[in-house]
């Protein structure tokens, strides 16, 4: 319908509308009126408006947030190998200490020659560390799972191991230079 239609059928009608108030008490006469054809009387309820229903929701709202969060901030703390058992714990701590004294190693055999050896060592390093901080995760997730405290272990193996053949690549690159210069020695 256009606003014309729209115009001309609220004015045509305008004599039907039921604008008139009831007379005061006709709540009460009418109630009066069906109570007189029943047994049971019927009850008048009124709803006043209470002043703490307002406050009911605000007190409510004010709850959920909190709830929200506190629940948000109790992130589950990732767990690592030393907060499975004290074994572990001597494991982790094995572990991390012989790392520490094969990457001291390799540091102090850090040479021009052996540069692009040791920068890719720390590079497979950093992808095993990597790793290992999923493999927190996912022991975290799955409680403790001995799959997952295996894999870890193994990854200190693999940093391990690392270290040790870039630490036997060095020694080769080292006796090969030395060979080069007993020969180049020899011949002059």
């Amino acid at each position: 319908m256009n606003k014309d239609n729209l115009s001309h059928l609220f004015e045509t009608l305008q004599s039907d509308f039921d604008i008139e108030s009831p007379n005061k008490g006709h709540e009460h006469r009418f109630l009066d009126k069906l109570n007189a054809n029943k047994e049971q009387p019927i009850a008048v309820t009124r709803t006043k408006r209470s002043l703490w229903k307002p406050f009911i929701g605000i007190a409510a709202s004010i709850a959920l947030l909190l709830t929200l969060t506190l629940s948000l901030n109790t992130e589950e703390e990732i767990k690592d190998l030393a907060s499975v058992s004290p074994e572990m714990a001597n494991t982790q701590n094995f572990f991390s200490a012989v790392i520490e004294e094969e990457l001291s190693k390799v540091e102090q055999e850090r040479s021009p020659e052996t540069e692009s050896l040791i920068k890719d060592a720390m590079s497979q390093m950093e992808i095993l560390e990597e790793e290992y901080q999923l493999l927190k995760i996912d022991l975290t997730e799955s409680g403790n799972d001995k799959r997952v405290i295996h894999a870890m272990i193994t990854n200190f193996l693999n940093r391990v191991d690392l270290l040790k053949s870039v630490l036997q690549s060095i020694e080769e690159v080292k006796t090969i230079k030395q060979q080069h210069i007993n020969e180049t020695s020899n011949t002059i």
